[in-house]
């Protein structure tokens, strides 16, 4: 990765020259909703942390509706080793059984959605934690895992949550009051049992909800990668089949791109997948006009 530029030494000119080229973009999403899934090193690097808060803030200055959405991967990983625990994945879903469950509470709907809160509030917002939970936002039920090559084999995951609806009325009224949502991925059963949901499909999911203008998803990576290791700026519905089959989209892309793939054809205008590394990734997504990591076209 190369050392971003240093710009406090842009001539006055400059910087504003720089303002006026992102004018068409603000122009263009004034008012329109952005969810964006937060997730990787993004969350881990304190610099990082800062630039991304700073993006959020900026974008709902300028009348843009973000939504964040966060996982927590590394976090939980952290605590369930000094528990003396070792994670387990199939297919890239989380196996959550009770006491990892609790884990995934304590770190995503404490440590970790807090600290975003603090973040963004810190950059000049007012963001706001919410769960699944809270208005009663994400019903969830027992996913029911297939297996890939197999689809007579079901994989018990434990509590894993397939989402049943979402009621986004609560993200709502914190949007009109200028409050920016912060969201952990939990919801709830009929039985008032917690469920562990793939941050990625929740993002993709609310986004579909909230008639989203742009979902944007942080990852690890600049986008998704051919076998080649080359950056793909546009994925198709067909292509995607060709990379799952062939074993270039495996592990935890495959959620990623599969609730990235549900939104686009559900109505959210454009998803892209960047790469949470870059500084201020977030505007070079939104107020630069240089493609930047991959499109999801439905």
């Amino acid at each position: 990765m190369t050392t971003p530029a240093d710009i406090t030494s842009l001539a006055p000119r400059d910087k504003a020259e720089i303002l006026a080229q992102a004018l068409p973009y603000i122009r263009k999403y004034h008012g329109k909703t952005m969810v964006i899934k937060y997730g990787g090193n993004a969350m881990t690097d304190p610099a990082l942390q800062q630039d991304f808060a700073e993006d959020v803030v900026l974008l709902k200055l300028v009348g843009i509706n973000p939504v964040v959405v966060h996982g927590g991967g590394p976090q939980i990983e952290t605590l369930l080793k000094r528990l003396g625990k070792q994670g387990q994945f199939i297919q890239g879903m989380r196996v959550t059984d009770p006491e990892t469950m609790e884990v995934v509470e304590w770190v995503l709907a404490g440590e970790v959605q807090q600290d975003i809160v603090g973040l963004i509030n810190q950059a000049g917002g007012k963001a706001v934690g919410l769960t699944g939970r809270d208005g009663a936002m994400i019903r969830a039920r027992k996913l029911r895992m297939t297996d890939q090559k197999d689809p007579n084999l079901e994989h018990d995951v434990g509590q894993v949550g397939d989402i049943v609806s979402i009621d986004a009325a609560v993200v709502k009224a914190l949007q009109d009051d200028q409050f920016i949502p912060v969201v952990s991925p939990i919801g709830f059963g009929e039985h008032n049992e917690s469920y562990n949901i793939n941050a990625d499909v929740v993002a993709a999911k609310l986004a579909t909800v909230l008639q989203a203008e742009k979902l944007l998803m942080l990852t690890n990576i600049r986008g998704v990668l051919d076998k080649e290791g080359q950056l793909l700026t546009e994925l198709t519905p067909r292509r995607i089949d060709e990379l799952v089959n062939d074993g270039t989209i495996s592990g935890g892309m495959i959620p990623k791109i599969a609730g990235a793939l549900d939104a686009a054809k559900s109505g959210v205008h454009a998803v892209h997948i960047i790469d949470g590394r870059v500084p201020h990734a977030l505007l070079l997504e939104v107020l630069g006009n240089e493609p930047f990591g991959t499109m999801i076209k439905s």
